[in-house]
């Protein structure tokens, strides 16, 4: 993984150092609320309905065990004990003191971590594929470009005051896991005629407009991605609405040029680009590629794994995907136990896994879009071991992509914007399909929770979605069916008439009834449902 270098190190150090003077400023009262806001947001700092929110920036979803170890002392020490994993692969505290701000920032860069450009409208943490480095389907690692763009787009003096917010996300397989086009710019790395390239997609995103990003470009040359991404934002920036904030995002953009326009233009601002020649010499991209080297997998690691406790079997099968290196395997944390709240982990679970990363995991943790973690290089014949520290620390749910793993925002119960509350809708729903072999019957059906049309919980892109709303001061949710952010990106439809809390989980085992009953040979629910269209589910569910 990416190391710093004394730039890295001494820009974060002076940015902490900066926002302590704000901070003591706000608290004195030199500065007001309506003057501190855009600083604090520049760190990551929100004002929720109860306390701060701070925003940790975890780059491509990277972590090592020493800097989980830190985000576990930060829950300890500075909030209340747990933090929350983000759609973004990014990591939530819910109830920071101000005053413990500057000191939360500065512990981080004790561990080359930080909070810059997680909140403002800014380009975003990169975000990229959680088995990156590790993944059988991957034609190359893809986290030594997020990385290029990481540094590329940090404190980018023309990009720091965008329209809106900016999301950029890199894979490198056919398999999407990470919502690709659901970006404002999404790269998939792909070969042609032998040589590594990209496509590339612009004018995804959710919200109250969702959209899926459209082709723009089916082959960059690798060597000019970086200008040609940069050529994107230009025109975006030139061209993005600020007079709306509803309309300011670039799906509005690309949507109201079209696509082939806004690729034009795209293409003749990288024309004159390429003329400057802003792309990094080949040696700065080697120097950053070489951190991303393949670990010293051990090359005697036997094949095999023995599956004769059933429990540790079911959880292979769920929750353990294949490995480039003979003898290793992924395996992924579930941060979703029946009851739970998704993307929650105590601080003594962080610890568990910062110990498993070091021992077992070639010091490797990664963040997930789903809200889960990842160990991505344990070897086969240790993850029996594994297994049993997870089931002892309450990590060993073998619920991957099934209905219980929800992606939910924290709604109403955090959040000012929200509407409704996600979180006991998420746990009445795994509640009422705690049990494992009905959801291993039910196979991959991916259910996604927001609170608001803000869409933070990505319900758009659910196979079964449900958006709280404010019905006349009255919690309500709509239900969505047909959605998917993977390489079968779609977006889902609204059922009909919306349901109080108990009434929507009632509806969704109706409409798990209906697949169960119309599903051909190994269906997945989205599959249908697509088949079927919505009618005898709506027929189900309204009568």
């Amino acid at each position: 993984m990416y190391r710093y270098d004394q730039y890295d190190q001494q820009i974060v150090d002076t940015r902490v150092e900066e926002f302590r003077d704000q901070v003591k400023r706000r608290l004195s009262g030199a500065l007001t609320e309506d003057q501190f806001k855009p600083l604090r947001l520049m760190n990551g700092l929100y004002l929720q309905l109860h306390a701060y929110m701070l925003r940790v920036a975890v780059p491509y979803g990277t972590l090592d065990g020493r800097q989980m170890r830190m985000l576990a002392e930060i829950a300890r020490k500075y909030d209340r004990g747990y933090g929350h994993f983000t759609t973004r692969q990014n990591i939530q505290y819910n109830w920071i003191k101000l005053a413990d701000a500057p000191d939360i920032l500065a512990d981080l860069a004790t561990v080359e971590m930080h909070a810059i450009q997680t909140s403002g409208n800014c380009i975003r943490n990169i975000s990229s594929d959680q088995f990156a480095g590790a993944a059988a389907d991957e034609i190359a690692d893809p986290r030594p470009w997020a990385e290029l763009l990481r540094q590329w787009s940090t404190f980018h003096p023309e990009f720091s005051y965008l329209p809106r917010k900016f999301k950029i996300c890199v894979i490198a397989s056919d398999e999407d896991r990470a919502a690709m086009r659901l970006h404002d710019i999404g790269i998939q790395l792909v070969v042609r005629d032998g040589q590594i390239g990209a496509k590339v997609f612009a004018g995804g995103g959710m919200g109250r407009t969702p959209m899926i990003a459209p082709e723009i470009n089916d082959f960059v040359a690798i060597a000019d991605l970086l200008s040609y991404v940069e050529a994107a934002l230009r025109v975006y920036n030139r061209h993005g609405r600020r007079d709306n904030i509803y309309k300011a995002r670039i799906k509005i953009l690309v949507n109201d040029l079209g696509a082939e326009e806004y690729a034009r233009q795209v293409d003749e601002e990288f024309a004159g680009m390429k003329a400057r020649d802003i792309d990094p010499p080949a040696a700065e991209f080697d120097r950053i590629a070489a951190f991303f080297a393949p670990p010293a997998f051990d090359a005697d690691a036997p094949d095999t794994i023995d599956r004769s406790d059933p429990d540790f079997a079911v959880w292979l099968d769920q929750n353990v995907r294949a490995h480039k290196q003979p003898g290793y395997a992924i395996a992924t944390i579930s941060l979703k136990p029946v009851g739970g709240i998704p993307g929650d982990a105590s601080a003594e679970q962080m610890d568990v896994v910062a110990d498993l990363a070091e021992r077992y995991s070639l010091d490797e943790v990664r963040v997930t879009h789903s809200q889960n973690l990842v160990l991505p290089h344990v070897r086969k014949a240790d993850l029996y071991t594994v297994w049993q520290a997870l089931r002892d620390a309450g990590l060993a749910e073998a619920n991957l992509d099934l209905i219980s793993d929800i992606i939910a925002c924290p709604g109403l119960d955090y959040c000012s914007l929200a509407n409704a509350r996600s979180i006991p809708v998420a746990q009445k729903i795994a509640q009422r399909f705690a049990d494992l072999d009905r959801q291993r019957e039910l196979g991959e059906l991916k259910l996604k929770i927001s609170g608001c049309i803000n869409a933070c919980g990505h319900h758009h892109a659910g196979h079964i979605g449900i958006l709280g709303v404010d019905r006349k001061g009255t919690e309500n949710y709509q239900l969505l069916l047909g959605g998917s952010g993977a390489e079968d990106v779609s977006l889902a439809k609204i059922t009909g008439p919306g349901f109080d809390e108990d009434g929507v989980v009632d509806a969704i085992e109706k409409v798990t009834n209906v697949y169960l009953g119309a599903r051909q040979d190994d269906e997945r629910f989205v599959d249908t449902y697509r088949r079927l269209g919505m009618e005898p589910f709506k027929e189900a569910i309204y009568g």
